[in-house]
């Protein structure tokens, strides 16, 4: 676990100052330009690229060597924050610049985020996937939870270029580390050979292991009905909290929630998940659901707190499990493509709740619920009328919603049918060379010289995971250190060598 420990912590590093550019951006185009509009553009297109981009990425994720992938990602990064710094302290810096920096960046992070999740399975042992997993959630959850009140102390300490020069420095120490720590290749299976060929022959893979896979199918659809809720949920917290307090109020529901994430982060790291996995996807989505309905019950903002707390630690906990399904669901020579089909999949619903949020809030439930609206002598009696009443309706109904998704969940053997997770490590198979990533290519240009689908749960987060094993499992690694024989340079992994494996539910 030494090389994925490295990895994590420059991650966690380079998470946080990427966060606090956003969030820095963010602020000065809506305070140079006053519009929302422009603040949203800058949303979407963080977004969509990546989801157009997806398929294409996880095929050539699983072509090239992921550090190489992951190096210029980081390098790209470097050039784009610096050129906004350097406008930015020449005073010439226009809204524009960050618009087409904001799409470049999308786009490499399309190819970054199936990469590292696929590096987290490479790196930690099988039986380790989900606390590895749930360290990776711990990174994105703490710079999510940091960026917004440290991002807005140094927006007045050291300005945005400041900010925006930290930010290079993370990328820089991330560049470092990428050079220092070897990337194993990952073993070649059968299905990833029979696979091999043209680009589009390869993407289109991606959805057949994720079709032939009744788990994965289901997973994938699970994850987007909670998506539907989740993205809803994102955009109208904000107005619903403000209906009836003060923003010193949304600050307070925000860091609770935000302390949720975190915690939920750090349980996934140090337990790994249940051990029956559908307990930790539909298990968990019924206090998730629950939250939910308990947040639209009152005007609170004590009771909308403890809401999003429990709904942001339950959304960890289920997104880590998803994780840990895909991570050993999928051969590894296959999981670029894997993840980045299931990510296309499940985050174009999220950014379709983004989009329906604000039309459906404020022309169909707020006026349900208004002081003379159809509803205020019925369901107005429980959830009170006014502002934000009818969005507290709606995140009642969604949270109902989530109850459906759990329910059928575990009625559907997809998700009943899997297996426990791994919690013993086998030996070594034969014929894995293991390798550096820096491999020679072949004639494909592939890193492994040889053959070559996405899943995740949630808006990136995307690793594998798995449950205990102590932390010094391949102590004899030094970050350069040459990687053992067998998976991905652990001897005690299992792996797909030779033979396609069975994976844990039917194909």
């Amino acid at each position: 676990m030494r090389k994925f420990t490295v990895i994590w912590a420059s991650s966690l590093v380079t998470m946080t100052g990427s966060a606090l550019t956003g969030f820095a951006l963010g602020v000065w185009v809506y305070l140079e330009t006053g519009s929302t509009t422009q603040l949203a553009l800058t949303f979407v297109l963080a977004f969509l690229p990546g989801i157009v981009f997806s398929p294409l990425a996880g095929a050539l994720v699983d072509r090239w060597d992921r550090r190489l992938i992951l190096l210029v990602g980081d390098a790209v990064g470097i050039g784009t924050t610096l050129t906004l710094g350097l406008l930015f302290a020449a005073g010439s810096l226009e809204p524009w610049h960050i618009f087409v920096t904001t799409v470049i960046r999308s786009t490499l992070r399309a190819l970054q985020v199936p990469a590292l999740n696929s590096v987290v399975v490479l790196l930690a042992p099988k039986e380790q996937i989900g606390r590895a997993n749930g360290l990776m959630g711990v990174a994105t959850a703490v710079s999510q939870t940091v960026a917004p009140a440290l991002g807005g102390a140094l927006m007045l300490g050291i300005g945005l270029d400041g900010v925006l020069f930290l930010d290079c420095a993370t990328f820089l120490l991330n560049v470092v580390v990428l050079f220092l720590v070897r990337i194993p290749t990952p073993p070649r299976s059968q299905a990833g050979t029979e696979g091999k060929g043209s680009l589009r022959g390869e993407i289109a893979q991606g959805w057949r292991v994720l079709a032939g896979n009744r788990a994965l199918l289901t997973l994938a659809g699970f994850y987007a009905a909670l998506d539907l809720s989740v993205g809803f949920v994102d955009i109208l917290i904000t107005p619903m909290v403000i209906s009836f307090a003060s923003v010193s109020a949304l600050g307070v529901v925000l860091t609770v929630g935000g302390v949720g994430l975190v915690l939920g982060s750090v349980t996934m790291a140090s337990w790994g998940g249940p051990r029956r996995r559908v307990h930790g996807t539909a298990g968990f989505a019924i206090p998730l659901g629950l939250f939910l309905c308990l947040g639209s019950l009152q005007p609170s903002v004590t009771l909308v707190a403890i809401a999003a707390f429990g709904f942001m630690f339950c959304s960890m906990i289920i997104d880590g499990t998803s994780r840990s399904i895909i991570g050993t669901e999928v051969e590894p020579d296959l999981q670029g493509r894997a993840f980045a089909t299931f990510n296309m999949v499940t985050n174009t619903v999220l950014c379709g709740s983004y989009l329906l949020a604000g039309p459906v809030a404020d022309r169909v439930f707020e006026p349900l619920l208004a002081t003379d609206g159809a509803l205020a002598g019925s369901v107005g009696d429980v959830l009170g009328t006014g502002p934000g009443r009818g969005m507290a309706l709606l995140f009642g109904l969604l949270g109902l919603l989530v109850l459906a998704t759990a329910a059928v969940g575990y009625l559907t053997p997809g998700l009943r049918g899997l297996t426990d997770k791994v919690t013993k490590a086998t030996g070594p198979v034969p014929g894995d060379t293991g390798g550096t990533g820096d491999t020679g290519a072949g004639p494909d240009g592939d890193g492994d010289g040889g053959a070559d689908l996405g899943a995740g749960l949630g808006a990136d987060r995307r690793t594998g995971q798995g449950p205990d094993q102590g932390a010094d499992q391949d102590s004899p690694d030094s970050p350069d250190a040459p990687d053992a024989p067998g998976a991905a340079g652990h001897p005690d992994r299992e792996t797909a060598a030779g033979p396609a494996p069975q994976p844990v539910s039917d194909r």
